[in-house]
């Protein structure tokens, strides 16, 4: 009777590092691909993504879980984007558009391994759905519903911009 039980979680278990493993062989294979084409600067992107996602696994090693899942690699990337999205903003300040442009090709390898990003409208749409099942009424609500948003649309929204379209519709 324990069997039935245990055999499902393993199952799942062997999906969930597949997932976690066919994630990690396309940033290997990607690396390998940038190696032989002699893209140096891609390379360098591809490196710094797989050390992001090594640090995490080392980070998260003390609390027993191993290593993360993609839900977790799509947030470390997202998080990376936007760092970069900020360093342009910066370096255009700084009248730097060498450093800018550099930054905005990063961006473009790490979206690369990203789903197709949700459009204005369309994280208007979820947004106020996301409003509609939480039941928000006003601006303390918010986190109701980006944690709605957040576990659902993890890796596909700018949570950025879905908190400014949260604010303008609570508001």
């Amino acid at each position: 009777m324990l069997v039935a039980p245990l055999i499902k979680w393993y199952k799942k278990l062997r999906i969930l590092n597949k997932r976690i493993q066919m994630f990690r062989t396309k940033l290997s294979d990607s690396i390998k691909d940038a190696m032989k084409s002699g893209e140096k600067d891609r390379l360098s992107v591809l490196r710094l993504m797989s050390s992001a996602i090594k640090q995490k696994d080392i980070d998260a090693r003390p609390t027993g879980k191993g290593d993360i899942t993609d839900e977790q690699i799509m947030q470390l990337f997202q998080t990376m984007i936007k760092q970069r999205r900020e360093s342009i903003s910066m370096y255009e300040k700084g009248n730097r558009p060498d450093l800018a442009a550099k930054e905005h090709a990063e961006i473009v390898v790490i979206e690369s391994f990203l789903p197709q990003q949700m459009t204005d409208e369309e994280i208007d749409l979820v947004v106020s759905e996301a409003i509609q099942e939480s039941s928000a009424a006003a601006l303390k609500d918010m986190g109701a519903v980006m944690g709605i948003l957040k576990d659902k649309y993890t890796g596909k929204m700018d949570f950025g911009k879905a908190s400014g379209i949260i604010k303008r519709h609570l508001s």
